[in-house]
């Protein structure tokens, strides 16, 4: 037999010796495994039977309970979410009724700041229009002084010292008086009042802002000043019958 088929057989003897022997040690091995996990002295059986799985027991009250469970936790959460919503526009309700209550008293106290203030501007103005009217004695006195601030407001010029001089050669400080015996009586328009004016002159000179009878003194007494002013300057430069 060539030696390169030899080889080739010897080759497939020790492989399958290698292969019964490798079983056997397999076998061997798995034997020593059962072996050592049996107590000692305890008696083995072999048996065929296979396991059994185990029972599995099922229930449906466990699924109900669990379900029921969840259910009212679910349920609670929500009751728990629903007051709180409510507290919060309960909340929000009472935090807008308190800055409508701010609001609302903010503006009655502005309107009540603005009332006192429009009150006291109008008690000013009151005292202010009081103490610029002034008050004159119905005499000669107060009714030359009243004559020259309604002169001085129309801006004609005089003094009372001029006044009252003419007034005195003229009337006497009769606000009444009339003339009817000189040539303006004659031509049937006599002179009249504290400074003999005649009618026609008294009209004509008027000073707006007084009264329009002749004789009243204040309303005689500056048309005549008026009058004066334009003819002669002032009334201070008269010292006759003009």
């Amino acid at each position: 037999m060539p030696k390169n088929i030899f080889s080739r057989v010897q080759s497939r003897r020790l492989t399958r010796h290698h292969k019964i022997a490798m079983a056997g040690v397999a076998t061997l091995g798995a034997a020593a495994i059962g072996f050592s996990a049996v107590p000692s002295g305890a008696s083995t059986k072999t048996t065929t039977e296979a396991a059994q799985p185990a029972a599995v027991a099922y229930s449906t009250q466990q699924i109900k309970d669990v379900k029921a469970s969840v259910t009212d936790q679910m349920a609670g959460a929500t009751l728990k979410a629903e007051q709180i919503a409510a507290k919060k526009k309960a909340d929000a309700a009472a935090a807008a009724k308190k800055k409508a209550a701010a609001e609302a008293a903010k503006k009655k106290a502005e309107a009540e700041r603005k009332a006192k203030e429009a009150a006291s501007r109008a008690a000013k103005r009151a005292a202010a229009k009081k103490a610029a009217v002034k008050t004159y004695p119905n005499n000669l006195d107060g009714w030359i002084r009243e004559s020259l601030d309604v002169m001085k407001k129309h801006g004609i010029p005089g003094s009372y010292d001029g006044i009252k001089r003419n007034i005195i050669r003229e009337s006497s400080g009769n606000p009444k008086a009339i003339n009817n015996w000189d040539i303006n009586a004659i031509n049937g328009i006599p002179s009249k009042g504290l400074l003999q004016v005649i009618p026609p002159t008294f009209k004509h000179w008027h000073v707006p802002g007084t009264s329009w009878d002749i004789y009243d003194p204040v309303a005689n007494i500056t048309a005549a000043c008026n009058y004066a002013a334009d003819k002669y300057g002032s009334m201070d430069n008269v010292d006759s019958a003009y």
